[in-house]
């Protein structure tokens, strides 16, 4: 079980050291449009840790749509701290006008 949380942890840390580059190649996925489109309508756009299955979002999903701009880290969570929480930027929202 460490090694799961070191892993994540270690995730967390790559992903501040990009400081959230963005691409703008490409069109998103459908499980990325399918993440992204839950948090249309969340306060704040709070993106889900799980899918309507109760199945964790692959973190593979998370980290590119964090690299592309659609989704940033909202908050660390005291309680989690290997969970990667994530709200919707406004490149993430147009993505759906």
């Amino acid at each position: 079980m460490s090694l799961h949380l070191v892993v994540e942890n270690e995730t967390k840390k790559i992903i501040s050291q990009k400081n959230f580059r963005k691409k703008n190649s490409g069109s998103p996925t459908i499980n990325q449009l399918k993440w992204l489109e839950r948090g249309l309508h969340q306060a704040g756009g709070k993106l889900p840790l799980f899918d309507e299955n109760g199945q964790r979002f692959s973190e593979r999903t998370v980290l590119s749509c964090i690299d592309k701009g659609w989704a940033k880290p909202w908050f660390e969570n005291p309680i989690k701290p290997d969970w990667l929480i994530c709200c919707l930027t406004k490149t993430g929202r147009d993505l759906f006008s």
